[in-house]
């Protein structure tokens, strides 16, 4: 019988404070799932189950020195930054090197967007460029970009200035002009390739 093979990886991305409360945190499911998995492919349905899942994940976290573990049957990845903890979760059989990777480029994209300042208080500052970044990053569980460059292109926002655009003839006549002026140069090229 063929291993199952799917594109679904990641299980949960959480971001908690070190203090245990949640500040940001998706749940995934397997999208296509048979009658034998689909009773764990949901392993924390409810809001009490997901809170005591982070509990636990906070407390035994706290005093690991490594950065990926082994917790109530998931392999899970995660960083510390300042008053915060990154977390991704996998299932059993996932590779862990590839969910590290995920875990290094959300803690870089966050530090270039939030500009070194990773902590509680810019986190909810900045929740919209810190949900984009999630999501350019693993969307339903699929793992999308692991480029902190190419993340931070996607999310960051568009300049603060707007283009003057007082000095620029909009009229009929501003517009026949540039017109003229281009079949001119154009004229004129032609005449010097020839």
């Amino acid at each position: 019988m063929a291993p199952h093979l799917s594109l679904f990886s990641v299980n949960a991305l959480l971001i908690l404070s070190t203090d245990g409360t949640r500040i940001l945190a998706k749940y995934y499911y397997p999208p296509h799932t048979s009658s034998t998995i689909a009773t764990s492919s949901n392993p924390y349905p409810t809001l009490k189950e997901q809170k005591a899942f982070e509990k636990g994940l906070i407390e035994k976290t706290a005093k690991s020195t490594a950065d990926i573990i082994l917790y109530d049957g998931h392999v899970v990845v995660f960083k510390a930054e300042s008053d915060v903890m990154l977390y991704i979760v996998g299932g059993m059989d996932e590779n862990e090197m590839m969910l590290y990777q995920v875990v290094l480029a959300l803690r870089d994209t966050l530090q270039i967007l939030l500009k070194n300042s990773t902590d509680k208080r810019t986190i909810i500052e900045n929740y919209d460029l810190v949900a984009l970044a999630i999501e350019e990053i693993v969307d339903d569980g699929v793992i999308l970009e692991t480029d902190p460059g190419a993340i931070v292109q996607r999310v960051s926002r568009p300049p603060q200035h707007d283009i003057q655009v007082s000095g620029i003839d909009l009229s009929e006549k501003g517009l026949l002009n540039a017109w003229e002026f281009g079949k001119k140069q154009l004229a004129e090229r032609l005449r010097q390739g020839l």
